[in-house]
């Protein structure tokens, strides 16, 4: 089990990431948070925060008590420019999804976007066992995963029945392994999490020649 470095390069010669979240994490955000009279009481933890992109700066942004971590000595130290410029407040750590480095039960919220579909199987499993161990009771998580049948699914070297290492052409082209999650699998993975929902959305590149599908999944500890 192991970190990928070919995210190190990727954030280290990427320049812009993204600067606004997805829609999806917004919606889960707004339903599940927004009437909590004092935000900065809500522990979030996002998986993967890279160079501080959209969905950090939108949890930091919106008052809730920010944490990121990753694996990346560039995007963190891009990640706390970034918040430092900003003027926005949260603890980025350098770290990795399979050891987080808190107590049991210290976050109110585990986000995912885009960050665990980067592991085979077998680490997301042990990844997610590390969500569900530091999330309180009645604690949720959100995850945004790469689907099965999206495109890059199948092209590149399959190292087990749903990842994919080095996918030859789409968005997951040169990003090492990536997991093109089935709903048996990640019915597997969440077996000890409550109020599980798998929706998934859909999203043409190319004219409509190809499908971008990402599995929306959300839970309770």
């Amino acid at each position: 089990m192991s970190w990928d470095p070919v995210w190190e390069n990727i954030f280290h010669e990427r320049g812009q990431w993204g600067m606004y979240p997805p829609l999806e994490l917004v919606r889960f955000i707004a339903e599940n948070y927004y009437s909590v009279p004092n935000r900065s009481m809500i522990k979030i933890l996002e998986l993967g925060c890279g160079p501080g992109g959209g969905p950090s700066w939108y949890i930091a942004r919106e008052g809730f008590s920010y944490t990121g971590i990753d694996g990346s000595p560039t995007a963190i130290e891009k990640a706390k420019k970034r918040f430092t410029q900003e003027g926005l407040k949260g603890e980025l750590v350098l770290g990795y999804f399979y050891q987080l480095p808190w107590a049991e039960e210290t976050f109110d919220c585990v986000i995912d976007v885009a960050s665990l579909q980067q592991n085979c199987e077998a680490d997301a499993t042990q990844a997610i066992r590390e969500v569900y161990r530091v999330i309180k009771p009645g604690g949720s998580h959100f995850s945004l995963i790469s689907k099965n049948g999206s495109w890059g699914d199948g092209l590149g070297v399959r190292i087990d029945p749903t990842s994919i290492k080095n996918v030859t052409e789409g968005p997951y082209a040169d990003m090492g392994v990536t997991r093109f999650a089935t709903l048996e699998s990640l019915e597997k993975q969440y077996t000890d999490f409550k109020d599980l929902q798998f929706e998934y959305s859909i999203r043409s590149m190319n004219n409509g020649r190809h499908e971008i599908v990402d599995w929306i999944v959300t839970c309770r500890k």
